[in-house]
C-alpha cells in the first residue's frame, strides 16, 4: 500500500473498455509527515471518490487490485481505497 497525495485527474477520449465510467487520478508517494517521498507516483482508479490535494491510501498491487473489483482479467494496478482524515505517528 502506498500513502499518497492527489496531485491530478487523468481524462482520455480513446481508453480500454474497462476504464469507461471510472475516475482515475495521479497520485504522488508521501512520507507520513506529508511531504512527497521523491518523483514516485502511480495512476490509480478511484473507488472512494477522492478529489485534488487529498491524503489517500492506495492498493498498488494488481492481483489485489483485480481482487477487490471482482474484475479478475481487468487491466488494473493501483485502486485508491481510503481518504485519510488524520494521521498519527508516534
Amino acid at each position: 500500500m502506498i500513502f499518497g497525495r492527489v496531485t491530478g485527474t487523468v481524462v482520455s477520449t480513446v481508453q480500454h473498455p474497462f476504464y469507461s465510467g471510472r475516475k482515475q487520478l495521479i497520485v504522488r508517494a508521501c512520507t507520513p509527515d506529508g511531504a512527497f517521498d521523491g518523483e514516485a507516483y502511480v495512476i490509480a482508479v478511484d473507488l472512494v471518490g477522492a478529489g485534488v490535494g487529498e491524503l489517500v491510501i492506495v492498493e498498488d498491487e494488481g492481483n489485489s487490485a483485480r481482487q477487490l473489483l471482482e474484475a479478475p482479467n481487468a487491466p488494473v494496478r493501483s485502486l485508491v481505497v481510503g481518504i485519510v482524515d488524520q494521521l498519527t505517528t508516534a
